[in-house]
């Protein structure tokens, strides 16, 4: 696995590019790419000069406004996004079948073992491949080239905004050691306090520890730790699925409630929408995450899984509510919720000859298929799932 050739894609602040190449007047212009009329929007993408002012993703407009004064603010435009992370895919899959793309936010990886028979050596067909998305699409990704995902995705982080950065076989170990333990991906925000709390401040820091000494503190994660500091990663490149993905939406409300039928309401869009992004994507989900933010700040996150997976909305909805009631346990009004689904498994194109389902299932799927067939006619809002609690 370590003589593989993984090049990252990256396509910096997308949301940002493809409004700018919609519109070349703002070029050059400081951009916050966020709800303007909601009462509590957050920052969906930012330009580089409003995150050199200090706004990050998920800051409150209201503050981000403060940080950047001089920035111009564009409603999220979903659909524009999702079209050009289509036609992105659509300029480097003649290069390789496995292609493994985010959820329109610029990110590929692609799996280019193998073919310089065909294409020439990995950098080169990272080179070619920055200059056709350039020409045709007119965004400027930055690219990496490594051994492995977890490398090239680091490298690519390096060199952002733009750039490139190749990471030679062998050289793992002493191009992560100097970095930040920021730019290591997959770290959660307690592990992150605790490693300041060891005063860990580089990857090299963290390589420095034996996998007994990882385990003590983080437990189970202290072997993803172990191998990530050093620059070891066999997860493959899944074409079609990207299991490092996941789906969110975020609702903030407009007055902190209490009121269970509110939450419940909001949840039943969320999986609607998620449920049809899900079948258009022709994956299952076998986990979803609901998460609470409280007026004091707090926030509680909980989980509900199908170990089988499911595109279907109503069993969706029922993890939602499940994961609802294990995350609602405080007296404290809530200020917004988000709901997520992750630990994607495709979808198999052949039913099953052995396993009869039940009658309920089949009609759901049915009615799901023609709601879907509507919302693609008329618009996603035109038919929604219904809330009757």
């Amino acid at each position: 696995m370590r003589d593989r050739s993984i090049i990252h894609l990256n396509v910096t602040d997308f949301a940002v590019a493809v409004e700018r190449v919609c519109d070349h007047s703002l070029a050059n212009v400081p951009l916050i790419v966020a709800p303007s009329h909601a009462a509590r929007g957050v920052v969906y993408d930012m330009s580089e000069e409003a995150y050199q002012d200090g706004v990050k993703k998920g800051m409150p407009l209201s503050l981000a406004r403060r940080y950047c004064p001089a920035a111009h603010i564009l409603d999220p435009r979903i659909s524009l996004y999702r079209k050009a992370m289509t036609a992105l895919v659509k300029e480097v899959a003649s290069y390789t079948p496995l292609v493994e793309q985010g959820e329109e936010d610029g990110h590929l990886f692609m799996d280019v073992t193998g073919t310089h028979r065909l294409h020439g050596p990995p950098p080169d067909i990272a080179w070619r491949l920055r200059k056709r998305v350039v020409k045709s699409l007119s965004l400027d990704p930055v690219w990496s080239l490594g051994s492995n995902k977890l490398v090239a995705k680091v490298a690519s982080r390096v060199v952002r905004p733009f750039g490139e950065m190749i990471v030679g076989l062998g050289d793992e170990h002493a191009f992560l050691e100097p970095l930040s333990l920021d730019l290591l991906p997959g770290l959660y925000a307690a592990e992150r306090k605790l490693m300041v709390d060891f005063n860990l401040v580089t990857i090299g820091d963290l390589a420095r520890l034996s996998r007994k000494q990882l385990l003590v503190p983080f437990q189970k994660r202290g072997s993803y730790l172990y191998d990530a500091s050093r620059g070891r990663d066999v997860t493959p490149v899944l074409a079609g699925v990207d299991r490092s993905l996941k789906i969110t939406r975020e609702h903030v409300f407009a007055e902190d409630t209490q009121k269970v039928q509110e939450l419940k309401v909001v949840l039943t869009g969320f999986v609607h929408e998620l449920g049809r992004r899900l079948r258009q994507k022709k994956i299952l989900a076998r986990r979803v995450v609901v998460s609470l933010s409280y007026s004091d700040g707090c926030s509680v996150s909980r989980q509900a899984t199908d170990h089988n997976g499911t595109d279907n909305d109503f069993a969706l909805r029922n993890l939602a509510l499940t994961a609802l009631t294990r995350s609602w346990k405080r007296r404290i009004r809530i200020r917004g919720c988000t709901l997520s689904c992750d630990r994607f498994l495709p979808r198999s194109p052949q039913q099953s000859l052995f396993v009869m389902r039940p009658v309920q299932e089949v009609q759901q799927e049915k009615l799901l298929s023609a709601m879907d067939a509507v919302c693609d006619r008329f618009g996603h809002n035109s038919l929604r799932l219904g809330s009757c609690f």
